[in-house]
């Protein structure tokens, strides 16, 4: 759907007097609700499985980053987070784990193709690169 004339002179206006003020807005318009989107998504792949938990920590306004723990134990860390239209989500070791990560490769997909079973199938896909290093 072509965007009204109107609203993008209103914006252009709007980023021309204020950049900064301009761009808080258009974050909490445009990308702020997407990432809420893939958060929800993420959490809801989850839902069935309690043993599995998402913790919040060091998550900026435009990236949320969540420690995995399972059983309480914390594991690795998952970050979602918006790149050039794109949905990303991207697994990392962290500190006081002693699990591996194989490839800390982001996977992403145009925003506009990410559902709910993207997002299970990139949590499998993140979480199949963990493991507890013994294996050869």
């Amino acid at each position: 759907m072509p965007e009204d004339p109107f609203l993008v002179e209103c914006d252009r206006l709007s980023a021309l007097v204020n950049p900064v003020q301009y761009e808080h807005l258009r974050w909490s318009r445009e990308d702020g609700p997407m990432l809420a989107r893939l958060v929800a998504f993420a959490f809801e792949a989850l839902e069935d499985r309690p043993e599995i938990e998402f913790a919040e920590e060091g998550a900026t306004k435009d990236l949320k980053r969540y420690i995995v723990k399972v059983h309480s134990t914390r594991v690795c860390a998952v970050s979602i987070y918006l790149e050039a239209g794109l949905a990303v989500f991207k697994i990392e070791p962290i500190d006081r784990s002693r699990y591996l990560i194989s490839d800390g490769s982001p996977v992403m997909i145009a925003f506009d193709d990410a559902n709910e079973q993207w997002v299970a199938d990139t949590l499998q896909e993140l979480f199949s690169r963990i493991s507890d290093g013994s294996a050869g």
